[in-house]
């Protein structure tokens, strides 16, 4: 029997409209998989039952008294915020124990968008300490844990979001990446994920976008339903540093439409010095060449861009985002150990150096993009390691820790540093039943190319019938 978790995004929004759903069972339907799952998962650190249901029994009457066209795109269908991200009235962590008893008093413009398209708030999703690692793990909720394997990270920071999608505690979400926080746990968690091109996405009205690297965007279980999420998410608000390309017509429309035969550009070589790609990872990203190729596409080596020399510079301005969220003097000891190190060294950076940093950065692009602009898109594996054990990272002193998130993720950062759209595609599974991502960068503004040849991989090669054990707990 198809149950509504089984459901993609798409397909629950037109059943809504069909009034062979309601919004109230599809509700009631999650809240109780949460109650029920949750604690093994990690994904909601709030759970806003009470709100869900009010607004579940409005999208209801509003099913029923309007006219299916006038409904908006997600319409009834329930939507997690990441615990970054502000939602008026609702509790809010930015996963640390120094806000535990903060309120959100207004809504981020991404949430505000979300809300519009008629999306059903079931909470706010886990996320690690000021969303800085790319695991899990923090003083306020349970460890986020793939649904893969339950001893095993579901990446981060956006890791609360995949678990929720993964193990069906929500059918899409909202996540945040600005080191590869989308792109990281859609890989360990066996989902479709977009990193936006910068300034597709707002981040206003309360968080700033000084440095450009983070951006919200869509995890999801199918192309279609993340096109449709970046659909609903994108468009430029007032003050706003950065503006996207324009894209011609929806990502949607993209997600029906061939890609054309593509130039792509292919590269394993880690940017990390000494990061080793683990053999898993590596057979993912030629699995996805060969298919690529049997796809008719043209695959090329892609020649060397970002290189071990723009690490200390993304390391650096990483110790300064560290300090952008204030913190009480008396509550200091509350943080843990990677963010009060990382905070150590961003206050320790002077201005001269922050801004020869990103002379440094905006240098290396300048010779990069003429490179990168002669492919369609670029192929990468998504990680170098397999999907982590909890405490992998978490338990080691904050040097060691850093160290090895580096080598855990060596292909994500450039594409904050760089602005360009990145997907993660979930391809690949492991022998022993991990899943296993590859990673798809594009041009500025390219995330219609992008959603169209997923769309084509994902035909191919369907993914969305591989769940995990927990899926029909």
């Amino acid at each position: 029997m198809t149950l509504p978790h089984d459901l993609t995004a798409m397909r629950m929004a037109a059943a809504v409209r069909a009034r062979e759903l309601s919004p109230v069972e599809i509700t009631d339907h999650y809240l109780d998989r949460i109650e029920r799952l949750n604690p093994q998962v990690g994904a909601y650190v709030t759970v806003t039952a009470e709100r869900a249901r009010q607004e579940a029994r409005a999208a209801e009457k509003a099913a029923l008294d309007l006219p299916p066209d006038e409904l908006a795109p997600l319409h009834g269908v329930p939507v997690p915020i990441k615990d970054l991200n502000m939602v008026n009235g609702v509790r809010m962590t930015f996963g640390s124990a120094v806000f535990t008893d903060l309120t959100g008093f207004a809504d981020d413009n991404v949430v505000s968008l979300l809300r519009q398209a008629g999306s059903v708030l079931l909470g706010k999703t886990t996320t690690p300490e000021f969303g800085l690692p790319c695991y899990t793990e923090s003083a306020v909720a349970p460890a986020a844990r793939t649904p893969w394997d339950l001893e095993r990270s579901a990446g981060g920071s956006s890791g609360g979001a995949a678990a929720a999608v993964a193990a069906g505690l929500a059918p899409i979400a909202q996540g945040s990446d600005g080191g590869g926080s989308i792109r990281i746990p859609s890989s360990v968690c066996g989902l479709f994920g977009i990193k936006p091109t910068r300034g597709r996405v707002s981040q206003g009205p309360i968080i700033p976008d000084l440095f450009g690297l983070s951006t919200n965007g869509p995890i999801a279980r199918s192309v279609r339903d993340a096109a449709l999420m970046l659909d609903v998410m994108s468009g430029p608000m007032p003050g706003d540093i950065y503006l996207a390309p324009p894209v011609e017509g929806t990502f949607l429309a993209h997600a029906d439409r061939p890609p054309g035969r593509l130039r792509i550009a292919r590269g394993a070589q880690p940017a990390v010095a000494g990061a080793e790609v683990h053999p898993h990872c590596l057979a993912a990203y030629e699995e996805a060449s060969a298919l690529l190729e049997e796809l008719g596409h043209e695959v090329v080596e892609l020649p060397p861009v970002f290189g071990p020399e723009l690490v200390p510079h993304f390391e650096l301005l990483w110790g300064v985002m560290a300090t952008l969220t204030p913190v009480p003097r008396e509550r200091e000891h509350l943080l843990q150990p990677l963010t009060r190190w990382l905070r150590e060294k961003g206050f320790a950076t002077s201005a001269p150096q922050l801004f020869e940093a990103h002379a440094a950065l905006q240098g290396a692009l300048r010779s990069a993009f003429p490179v990168t602009d002669r492919f369609d898109a670029i192929l990468h594996p998504t990680l170098a390691l397999p999907p982590a054990p909890v405490g992998h990272f978490h338990d080691q002193e904050p040097e060691e820790n850093f160290a090895r998130q580096k080598d855990f993720t060596p292909f994500c950062a450039a594409y904050n540093i760089s602005g360009q759209p990145a997907v993660n595609v979930p391809l690949h599974w492991s022998p022993d039943g991990l899943p296993i991502g590859v990673m798809l960068a594009g041009r500025l503004g390219g995330e219609g190319t992008l959603i169209s040849l997923a769309a084509q991989l994902e035909e191919a090669r369907p993914w969305i019938d591989r769940k995990p054990a927990i899926w029909d707990a």
